[in-house]
């Protein structure tokens, strides 16, 4: 706008020398759905109330700690795994309530791996049951907030199968069709088993049952893991049912043990009557039958075991957050170590993998493999649509995503501004600058910007005289994003003797 000019005087005029520029959106900032110890804070419900974290004192802090997880010693061996021998007789140790509650050692997880900033949305405390509805409550809750760019649910595959399938199906619908600006992480339901190429096989019923809508905005991967996240500290006979079995069973321990020791036999059976003692000290009861009961010790680590036991989903993301933050999100989130994991659930040969990646229906499953001196690697950067050309690897999915929403959000100080060559020309520098600074950081691939990218903005070009005249500025953006090296072929020829 001109200056009036009406007085005698000097007057300044300042004119904008730079152009609106793009401002990278986040790329690695997960949402997790779950349950918690603690759902209000000073005094106002924390259900469904999406609340921003970056660690995992700021977790606990917020939500509380771990439920505590029963276990139920019987007498029918459950499975060479889990059996627990004692004066030559085997017993078995089960989890009392097969739904277990995932999202404090899953959060864990996520840190350990290189998670940061992240949501939490509780969807209730540890009294009731794991709930479809609930959890779909807390996808729903998720839609007013555009920060998160991941959604998670690590207790999916506690819910009943079916009731486990709709909800990783309405997680892809949320991504691709309600926001179509994030990308769902989902475990395989059964996960921890091995295949079995039959109707009852976990990826086939996984490939049946996740649905065929907007599957380019998820992944998944198998198997689930054995972890160290729960320590020797944290698992006691606290976590046994039926301490009256547990008694039965350590005592038989005892009067073996006194033939040969009557004095550590007695000792022993003194420690195992203070388990049903509310006065006694349940830490240092603890403490001693660990020392001097070997059944005990292996009776806990058992349980420490099936605890650490994990889907793998949190983790995964902590991961898609390291290498985002270290090599950006244009890199494929594969060939890199799976912290704070033992060793996968099964190990996936290279035979078995060739199904999960490349199958007819398209449904490529990533696999977590185990190899000699490398140890636990995740093997496999595929999205669930993985037939398409467009849409086949992960990274490119969510480089898309990261390069829409960045100019999406950037192009809204333009709106309602003249629909004219100036603002063209303004909008065309700024995403060029953009995908420029992309294209150095070397997510778009070309030996010039011109190779990498075309931004064209006009009439004539990309606009009709009618698009004007309804207000409509189109903008079209082409880009060549970087695509993983998924397979090196190295061909070997001899040749003659030259001299």
């Amino acid at each position: 706008m001109a200056i009036k000019l009406a007085t005698p005087g000097v007057y300044i005029e300042e004119k904008n020398a730079f152009p609106n520029s793009v401002v990278a959106g986040s790329t690695a900032v997960p949402a997790f759905i779950g349950y918690t110890e603690k759902v209000s804070r000073k005094g106002q419900s924390l259900i469904n109330k999406p609340v921003r974290l970056s660690s995992f004192t700021e977790f606990v802090d917020t939500f509380g700690g771990a439920a505590s997880t029963k276990f139920v010693i019987g007498d029918t061996p459950a499975g060479e795994d889990f059996d627990v021998e004692v004066a030559g007789k085997k017993y078995s140790l089960n989890l009392e309530n097969p739904s277990r509650f995932l999202l404090y050692d899953s959060m864990r997880l996520f840190f350990a791996n290189g998670g940061g900033t992240c949501y939490v949305i509780s969807a209730g405390d540890y009294s009731g049951e794991i709930s479809k509805k609930s959890l779909e409550a807390g996808i729903s809750a998720l839609v007013p907030e555009t920060e998160p760019t991941l959604v998670v649910i690590p207790e999916a595959v506690m819910l009943a199968k079916d009731d486990c399938f709709a909800l990783q199906q309405a997680m892809l619908m949320h991504c691709g069709y309600k926001m179509k600006n994030r990308f769902a992480v989902l475990d395989v339901f059964g996960g921890y088993a091995p295949r079995s190429y039959d109707e009852d096989d976990v990826i086939t019923q996984f490939r049946e049952g996740v649905g065929n809508n907007f599957l380019s905005y998820g992944s998944a991967y198998y198997p689930w893991v054995y972890t160290s996240i729960v320590q020797n500290d944290e698992v006691s006979f606290a976590n046994i049912a039926n301490l009256d079995v547990l008694e039965t069973v350590l005592n038989a321990e005892a009067d073996a043990l006194s033939k040969d020791d009557a004095k550590r036999g007695d000792e022993m059976k003194v420690e195992i009557a203070k388990l049903s003692d509310a006065k006694a000290s349940a830490k240092a009861v603890n403490q001693t039958l660990n020392t001097i009961s070997p059944s005990f010790k292996a009776i806990l680590g058992v349980v420490k075991t099936q605890l650490n036991i994990l889907p793998p989903s949190a983790g995964i993301v902590g991961v898609y957050s390291m290498v985002d933050n270290t090599r950006g999100v244009w890199k494929a989130p594969a060939n890199v170590g799976f912290a704070n994991v033992v060793t996968p659930t099964v190990k996936i040969t290279h035979d078995d993998q060739e199904d999960l990646n490349i199958t007819m229906s398209g449904k490529s499953v990533n696999a977590i493999r185990a190899f000699v001196g490398e140890g636990i690697v995740i093997w496999g950067a595929r999205t669930l649509d993985g037939n398409s050309q467009d849409w086949r690897y992960i990274n490119v999915r969510r480089t898309l995503l990261f390069l829409e929403e960045s100019i999406k959000n950037a192009s809204k100080a333009y709106v309602f501004e003249p629909n004219t060559s100036s603002t063209w020309s303004l909008m065309r520098s700024m995403i060029n600058a953009f995908l420029t600074n992309v294209w150095n950081q070397g997510g778009l691939v070309g030996l010039t910007p011109e190779q990498a990218f075309d931004v064209q903005v006009g009439l004539g070009t990309t606009m009709t005289p009618n698009d004007v005249l309804d207000g409509i500025m189109r903008i079209s953006v082409k880009v060549a994003v970087s695509r993983p090296a998924e397979f090196i072929v190295i061909t070997f020829q001899q040749k003659m003797q030259e001299s």
